[in-house]
């Protein structure tokens, strides 16, 4: 989850599509195209691991887009594969936030 904050707030869309499961990944993201985002701060809420192979990330990020501040409040799946994290999908859940 820290890993995808980061490559949010640098800008690493490919890093970004590399570590999304293949079920669910989009062909591209644009987010270098979009308003500039200046990413503030990121707080992991809860983690949850309901099998060695699944986890659970609700999580809270921070940041800035026009000059107005926003936060995201998801809830997100990752699987494992061969060693290596990929998220799934995510709830967002920032209006309940």
């Amino acid at each position: 989850m820290r890993s995808r904050y980061s490559a949010f707030a640098l800008g690493f869309e490919s890093y970004l599509l590399q570590t999304w499961h293949s079920d669910t990944r989009p062909k591209s993201l644009n987010i270098n195209e979009n308003s500039p985002t200046q990413w503030l701060g990121l707080e992991v809420k809860a983690v949850a691991l309901p099998d060695k192979n699944n986890a659970t990330v609700e999580f809270v990020a921070r940041y800035i887009v026009d000059n107005i501040t926003y936060h995201m409040h998801e809830i997100s799946q990752f699987s494992l594969i061969q060693g290596r994290w990929f998220y799934k999908d995510g709830v967002d859940i920032t209006a309940s936030a």
